[in-house]
């Protein structure tokens, strides 16, 4: 069930990853210049091969788990610097409320599981 669970989340970062990187700042509906857009792109490559190294990790997590450990301390360290601008900015849209549910909530969640598979 592990690394099904660990698959099925791994679709988040990559459906997300793949459109923001596909579609910039259309992805969020929203416009944005070159310099944003950019990096918009840029950070939507980037989730997107956190996802598929998550689905990697997860045919094989006994010899993949510290990359596996590694993964998710990156998600949530994410998420930390998410919840710092929500904390110092304001609750930001409802899309950006659920990824980090998913980086302070899910990630760490398949990460215990699997610290407790082992």
């Amino acid at each position: 069930m592990l690394p099904l669970a660990i698959r099925l989340a791994a679709l988040v970062p990559i459906l997300a990853g793949g459109a923001g990187a596909l579609t910039g700042a259309g992805f969020l509906g929203e416009a944005a210049g070159p310099a944003t857009g950019s990096h918009l792109r840029y950070l939507s490559g980037l989730l997107l091969g956190l996802g598929l190294v998550a689905a990697w990790c997860a045919g094989d997590l006994r010899r993949r788990g510290a990359v596996f450990t590694a993964l998710c301390g990156l998600v949530a360290l994410g998420g930390a610097a998410r919840l710092l601008g929500l904390m110092l900015e304001g609750v930001p849209p409802r899309p950006h409320v659920l990824a980090l549910g998913m980086e302070l909530g899910v990630v760490p969640g398949l990460w215990l599981w699997a610290r407790a598979a082992r």
